[in-house]
């Protein structure tokens, strides 16, 4: 390559580099960085109660408080108006549609607070499980459905 080209094209490389990725402090880095937390507990809770992996009794506990700590933190980082730039997975209706978006947040915190509820009955059967940790997935679902983007 003759060296006007590849001048360039490093010029390019570098300056593409630098772009991508949302600032960690932001309002939609934090709450991003939540839901990646949420999603993880999710997950690992519905597959201890589907059977893909082992069911833990003290685990299942364990991610049902962490899950409904978490439900109760997003929600603080969506500002009452939605950030210039940057990437974002929310729909302009979370903004517009705030008292919906509220109603749905304040659902999740039930659903989890049921979810922690039921791990307190002695003793812990995952068939007693099943139903509050469907709760909690349909409350994802919902909110997904009406705000998020995909």
């Amino acid at each position: 390559m003759k060296l006007k080209t590849l001048i360039p094209l490093m010029f390019a490389i570098v300056l593409l580099s630098a772009c991508g990725g949302v600032d960690p402090n932001s309002p939609q880095g934090q709450r991003q960085a939540i839901f990646k937390q949420m999603l993880k507990v999710s997950e690992e809770l519905g597959g201890m109660l589907r059977g893909r992996i082992a069911f833990k009794e003290q685990r299942f506990i364990e991610g049902a408080a962490q899950l409904d700590q978490l439900s109760r933190t997003p929600w603080q980082h969506f500002p009452q108006v939605k950030e210039e730039g940057g990437e974002t997975r929310a729909k302009d209706e979370v903004w517009q549609r705030q008292a919906r978006f509220q109603q749905l947040a304040r659902e999740m915190e039930v659903s989890t607070a049921a979810l922690v509820a039921a791990t307190t009955i002695s003793p812990l059967h995952r068939a007693d499980l099943v139903a509050p940790m469907q709760r909690v997935e349909d409350g994802c679902k919902a909110c997904h459905e009406e705000f998020r983007a995909f």
